[in-house]
């Protein structure tokens, strides 16, 4: 049985025994200790990483993974939900070593740790909405920069978390930061079918809430009207895929985060031609090389302070594991990008 009905199961278990006379009191004390217990774990989690860092000293900033496995925000698959795990695994797989292609060293602390996992489902099977889901998404990342130098990596999941954890990231520092978003999709529907919270309409609640200056949409190839007319209402720099040639040498020479609060970084895999990472659910041919992404990685100037990996799909993975591995990369070297 999938994941996502496991969930409504268990949310209409709890629906029909609300109605027979269970309180609402009750169902809400319950949820709250699961919440509590939740954040709890991240909170002591982030802690001794924090303290292990600042006793090893030397760090401004270290990037620290948050695992948040949801899916059911997905138009489509729901498969991301399962990722966090297999893109640790991949992380520390003894394929490959522990250096990332700049020279720091994932073993080292103060360049990379891990916090664990929200445990998004079990949260879900006490019968928490999605309005509570993601503000207690956003508690989540804002638990782990309370840990100086801890910024965070959400591993997720699908592209609905990118809006919490945005979010998060802006009330914590206090205004805006500039986006980069790779994608094969802008993700910025005002509500795609009928979920304000879909993975395709991320960013439209990103840009209503003000928490970006800058938003720049790199790799688009999938994108209709209400795309172009949303990214224009937004003042969304959508760079598709068909001008690519053209916009490269801009691409891999950005400045951003200069008067804001920072850059996040949000990676969908699928901003990757499917020829070099076919664990998405949504294959759209025409995409960027891995290669492509790096460069624009390294060569971006400006202060990350935070980004997300969504969108692997393990489900979907037909060799071995070969797109964790790529996502895994993706982490490895924003943990280096992050990390000074």
């Amino acid at each position: 049985m999938g994941l996502s009905k496991i969930g409504r199961k268990g949310i209409q278990y709890l629906q029909n025994r609300n109605t027979a006379n269970v309180s609402n009191a009750l169902l809400e004390t319950g949820q709250n200790r699961v919440i509590d217990a939740s954040l709890t774990l991240i909170r002591e989690k982030a802690k001794l990483k924090g303290e292990l860092i600042r006793a090893l000293g030397g760090a401004v900033a270290s990037a620290s993974a948050l695992g948040v496995p949801l899916g059911h925000n997905s138009s489509f698959l729901q498969g991301p939900a399962f990722a966090p795990p297999r893109i640790r695994e991949a992380i520390w797989c003894g394929s490959t070593n522990s250096s990332t292609e700049e020279g720091k060293e994932m073993k080292d602390p103060r360049v990379f740790t891990d916090v664990g996992d929200l445990p998004v489902q079990e949260i879900r099977d006490c019968g928490v909405d999605d309005d509570r889901l993601m503000n207690v998404v956003s508690e989540s990342v804002k638990l782990v920069m309370e840990q100086d130098p801890l910024r965070p990596i959400v591993l997720g999941g699908d592209h609905s978390i990118s809006f919490p954890v945005v979010r998060a990231v802006s009330e914590k520092l206090g205004g805006p930061v500039d986006i980069l978003h790779l994608d094969a999709h802008p993700d910025i529907y005002h509500c795609f079918e009928g979920n304000k919270y879909s993975h395709a309409s991320s960013f439209a609640r990103i840009m209503e809430g003000g928490y970006a200056r800058r938003l720049l949409q790199v790799g688009i190839r999938s994108i209709n009207s209400e795309g172009r007319e949303q990214g224009k209402k937004f003042g969304v720099e959508q760079y598709e895929m068909r001008t690519f040639s053209r916009d490269r040498h801009f691409l891999e020479n950005l400045k951003l985060g200069e008067g804001v609060k920072g850059v996040y970084i949000s990676i969908d895999v699928d901003c990757l031609d499917p020829a070099f990472a076919p664990g998405v659910s949504h294959f759209e041919p025409g995409g960027l090389s891995f290669r492509d992404v790096l460069n624009i990685l390294h060569n971006l100037q400006g202060d990350v302070v935070a980004a997300d990996v969504v969108e692997y799909n393990p489900q979907r993975d037909p060799v071995d594991g070969i797109t964790a591995m790529v996502a895994a990369k993706f982490v490895r070297e924003l943990a280096a990008k992050i990390s000074k």
